[in-house]
């Protein structure tokens, strides 16, 4: 529905990465699932009817924040749970990645809840994936120490079946090993990963649900129709025109090779990653205004006022940038009729 989906776009803006929600319908007197956890962090909003959920504490501490779903766990598994309870409707229940979980319906009453989830594969290991083969690929290229060839005979010293040997010229490679991870630090690459952590996210987010009101002061509302991902028809940009973009995750600005490439939402699919990531290119020269309507959100900035290097450059920018769904105008342009 669309209040679940502005529920969702509205969460994923405040935390930074995807939500999503499903939606558990339970006949009275019944369980749906065994125990077990999840690996997201989980908002249980209980919509009719009861349900009565035991939460456990995590078996063992790498079970804590899982990162990966558990198989069903038996009761003598799991232990006493920490917090029993029933919730009515417009109770919420909130449980960590990794928290052991059941819940059932009393048998005079069914249950209807959404569970809404994130922070799904979003924490800073997950960055470190990123991170670690950049910066490995960077000391490599740049420092000649990682370029030495390893010592001869290494695999006389190194390895499972050497794990529990000592010896002067295992303890030196394994010194030296350690000696290059230090040195590793020296080409941390965090916004690299960093922009590589976005594309994955602005690939699966949700498209930005905006109100009636802001809808009127798009190029799709303003007599405008869709066309090959862009508008036509729709009102004109002017100088003097005020815009904003239309949510503060609409688009995240990344270095290409011979241009900026601007991941976007706003075209995404509100099912996960049913559409191919959507992307846009400009010249370098647009960084700048497009770093300025990032900064000034959600405030208007007039076309005018975009640091660019000259009227047409902004124009161009602005309509382009507008046409595509990313602005929204302090009021509507209006423009033809026949598409309304």
């Amino acid at each position: 529905s669309d209040a679940v989906w502005r529920l969702c776009s509205t969460l994923q803006e405040f935390f930074g990465c995807f939500v999503g929600a499903n939606t558990y319908l339970t006949p009275p007197g019944s369980q749906g699932f065994a125990p077990h956890y999840d690996d997201i962090e989980a908002f249980v909003l209980q919509l009719e009817g009861k349900k009565h959920w035991r939460l456990y504490r995590p078996r063992f501490d790498k079970e804590t924040l899982a990162r990966v779903s558990s198989p069903n766990f038996s009761e003598e598994e799991i232990g006493e749970p920490i917090l029993d309870t029933v919730l009515s409707p417009g109770d919420i229940l909130y449980f960590p990645r990794g928290t052991i979980h059941q819940a059932d319906t009393p048998k005079d009453s069914h249950s209807l809840h959404i569970t809404v989830s994130t922070c799904q594969k979003n924490t800073w290991g997950d960055m470190l994936q990123k991170v670690l083969p950049l910066m490995l690929e960077t000391a490599m290229e740049n420092d000649v120490e990682f370029r030495k060839a390893l010592p001869r005979n290494y695999l006389h010293h190194l390895g499972t079946t050497h794990s529990d040997t000592t010896s002067a010229k295992r303890t030196t490679m394994i010194q030296h090993l350690e000696g290059l991870v230090d040195r590793l630090k020296t080409h941390l690459m965090a916004d690299e990963a960093a922009d590589e952590m976005a594309a994955d996210f602005y690939h699966m987010a949700l498209p930005p649900c905006l109100t009636e009101e802001e809808k009127e002061c798009t190029a799709v509302e303003s007599g405008g129709r869709w066309q090959g991902g862009c508008v036509i028809d729709h009102g004109t940009i002017e100088l003097e025109s005020e815009v904003r973009l239309v949510s503060n995750i609409a688009l995240r600005l990344t270095p290409g090779e011979d241009c900026l490439v601007v991941h976007t939402t706003v075209h995404n699919s509100r099912v996960y990653k049913q559409k191919a990531p959507q992307t846009l290119e400009f010249d370098f020269e647009c960084a700048g205004a497009i770093e300025h309507l990032q900064a000034t959100y959600p405030d208007y900035v007039a076309v005018e006022d975009l640091p660019a290097e000259d009227d047409d450059t902004k124009l161009g920018l602005a309509t382009v940038l507008y046409r595509s769904g990313l602005l929204t105008t302090s009021r509507p342009l209006g423009g033809s009729a026949d598409y309304v």
